[in-house]
């Protein structure tokens, strides 16, 4: 498949055009025109790049892409030595930040919510990054987190309330870095809010706040999008792609 033709059919399919984001989404680095393997990952690192030059990868298709808005544009340092590796190997570069976050069809979100066979409502109205989602039956949350401790094989975080014996039903799901949406989440009532990462302040919210907060990993959280979206192109595209998990403890 051609590259740009690929971008095109990615960029319809994650919806960016409606979405605000933080990073130009889409094709960052042009490769070579004719695309047939892919390796997608969480982060475009140089060990994934790494990865794609030894399996002899056309395109890398990635969540935390580059060029983020207020960082410096030059190229140098640790961002050379990434992009001469992809345009010295010809590989395309493609990413998808927030649309690959919020996408209803291969989402973070959903698909984490998915994993832990929780039941989806969608994205909260007042903001989409937030996805709703419930238990089938109240449960304890020690159970719950051992359930998703399995999934990811890593222990979250899990921050209770001062009411420690209220089980839980309601859930919101914000992967990656969203933990200062806990007070919105703690305004829909939510019983448990679950993200990436962890901030001093987000203790003392869901104490007082009473719901409970589980900071699961950045990376962890987001390893569901791209692993979802390489079934997508081998089914719909017919194209090689592979997800490959770079480990981070982050």
């Amino acid at each position: 498949m051609n590259n740009f033709n690929l971008e095109k059919i990615l960029n319809e399919f994650l919806d960016i055009k409606n979405i605000k984001d933080y990073c130009p989404n889409g094709l960052q680095v042009q490769g070579r025109s004719d695309i047939k393997n892919i390796i997608l990952g969480v982060t475009a690192c140089e060990d994934l790049i790494d990865v794609a030059i030894r399996e002899k990868a056309d395109a890398l298709i990635v969540h935390h892409g580059y060029f983020w808005k207020n960082e410096s544009s030059v190229i140098t340092k640790m961002k050379y030595h990434r992009i001469s590796k992809l345009i010295k190997n010809d590989i395309n570069l493609f990413a998808y930040h927030l649309p690959l976050d919020i996408s209803k069809h291969v989402g973070n979100n959903v698909e984490f919510a998915k994993s832990l066979n929780l039941i989806i409502n969608g994205p909260l109205p007042d903001n989409n990054v937030i996805l709703s989602a419930c238990t089938e039956t109240p449960e304890n949350i020690e159970q719950f987190v051992k359930r998703l401790n399995f999934l990811l094989d890593r222990d979250a975080l899990l921050i209770s309330p001062d009411n420690k014996s209220k089980q839980i039903s309601k859930v919101a799901i914000c992967t990656g870095g969203g933990q200062d949406f806990i007070d919105l989440a703690a305004d829909n009532e939510f019983d448990l809010f679950i993200s990436g990462e962890i901030s001093e302040r987000t203790y003392h919210i869901a104490k007082e706040r009473n719901i409970y907060y589980c900071a699961a990993g950045h990376h962890a959280t987001e390893t569901f999008g791209v692993n979802s979206l390489s079934t997508w192109l081998q089914s719909n595209l017919k194209l090689n792609a592979k997800f490959v998990d770079i480990k981070n403890p982050v």
